[in-house]
């Protein structure tokens, strides 16, 4: 082999020695397929190999997200306490199953049963007022009839007298009284029928006095009946948030309740990535508790607000579970998808910029058994993580330069490093 000496600057000639082992460095640096050195790229050239470049296949980005997510229940509600007292037993426990109207636990009722008996006792007092009023009335109504009846009469007596007095056969005096008595008998006939109206208000007053009172008893056999707690659904107990012996405050959990029939995972995506999902769009997920299992849930709400923290919005997926096999609290993970069909994620290093200032990437293609580049323009879409997305122009499946020693021809013949993919 004949070696030729160069003279670098500042530095006396290499020897022989030298230089072969930069060119050994230089084989087994191309044959790793690490970035080659000028020294081995230019002894390439001299011999007319081919240019040594590292290819990739490109990669459908589609499948190119996870998220992750925590199951819960469809359904959830907190089973408070609707009235005050102690807490005398709770049949219920986390884990098990109850439903709907199940009695499962009672509170002391004692002050409730005092309150019902209390409210009963005032309804019958206020029934007999409306009892008195009534008899009041109608007695009042009975002495109207006897002063109707002694109108009519002082009336028919005064007709009479005045026409006998006008015929000379009584005296003008007997006349008069009888007129007087016509007027003291409508006299009490008007306030007799002043006592009706008074007395009809009177029974009307304690009517509504009897009415507001059975509201009372009714509120307070109400808030008896609060003395147990039922399930308001049927599901499964997820928290015990009190125990027997406790004092409970009206408005104060008990424990709550989930419907497992089906699970909800929320997932939190940015703004740039919501394209992904749809509303009523089918999603494949795992959870971690299933391993190999794989489950397909529904998109069926997509906020609209972000996060004020993390900017991400979360996206909510319903799954079904019969049998509640899925439980509450795990770790789930969604599978997102882009939505555009041919899409590709590559590393933004295989990105040129060509003389029209357009995007282009360089595809290898085999030619008489040589493998051979193309450069192809490209149409950029979302750039994340040193990854881009690439709309057009490439497709799944076809090779791709990754790196390259020096610039690149379109037509030019490669060969591809040992870790390239093929």
């Amino acid at each position: 082999m004949v070696v030729k000496q160069f003279r670098w600057a500042g530095r006396a000639p290499m020897g022989t020695a030298g230089f072969l082992l930069i060119g050994g460095i230089g084989i087994v640096t191309v044959a790793c397929g690490q970035p080659i050195e000028p020294a081995a790229q230019a002894q390439a050239e001299q011999e007319g190999r081919p240019v040594v470049v590292d290819v990739a296949v490109a990669a459908d980005a589609a499948t190119a997200r996870t998220y992750t997510g925590t199951t819960r229940p469809a359904r959830q509600v907190s089973l408070r306490s609707q009235a005050e007292g102690r807490l005398l037993g709770l049949s219920a426990d986390v884990g098990d199953r109850v439903q709907q109207g199940q009695v499962v636990g009672n509170l002391d009722n004692v002050l409730l049963q005092t309150a019902v008996g209390e409210a009963q006792a005032e309804l019958a007092a206020r029934q007999f007022e409306v009892t008195q009023a009534e008899a009041q009335l109608a007695d009042i109504r009975t002495s109207i009839e006897e002063s109707r009846v002694r109108f009519q009469q002082a009336s028919n007596d005064a007709q009479r007298l005045q026409t006998l007095a006008s015929q000379g056969a009584v005296s003008a005096q007997e006349a008069e009284q009888a007129q007087t008595t016509l007027v003291t008998a409508q006299q009490a006939l008007q306030s007799a029928q002043e006592q009706v109206r008074t007395r009809q208000q009177a029974v009307a007053a304690a009517q509504q006095r009897v009415e507001a009172q059975r509201s009372i008893l009714r509120e307070t056999q109400q808030r008896l009946s609060f003395a147990n707690l039922t399930a308001s659904l049927s599901g499964v107990v997820l928290e015990r948030a009190a125990e027997p012996g406790d004092l409970v405050l009206p408005g104060e959990a008990v424990l709550t309740l989930g419907d497992l029939s089906q699970v909800l995972v929320v997932i939190e995506v940015a703004d740039s990535n919501l394209s992904e999902f749809n509303l009523g769009q089918s999603v494949d997920l795992a959870i971690d508790a299933f391993p190999g299992e794989s489950f397909t849930g529904q998109v069926t709400r997509i906020s609209p607000v972000a996060d004020s923290t993390s900017r991400l919005l979360p996206v909510e997926i319903t799954v079904a579970n019969p049998g509640g096999r899925i439980g509450s609290g795990l770790l789930a993970r969604v599978t997102g998808t882009s939505g555009q069909s041919n899409a590709v994620s590559v590393p933004e290093s295989a990105l040129e910029v060509a003389e029209d200032s357009d995007s282009q990437i360089f595809v290898v293609t085999e030619a008489d058994g040589l493998s051979v580049v193309e450069a192809r323009s490209v149409q950029v879409g979302d750039r994340a993580d040193g990854q881009v997305t690439l709309l057009s122009g490439l497709t799944p499946g076809e090779q791709y330069v990754v790196r390259s020693s020096q610039p690149l021809e379109s037509g030019q013949t490669v060969e591809l490093s040992l870790t390239s993919e093929g």
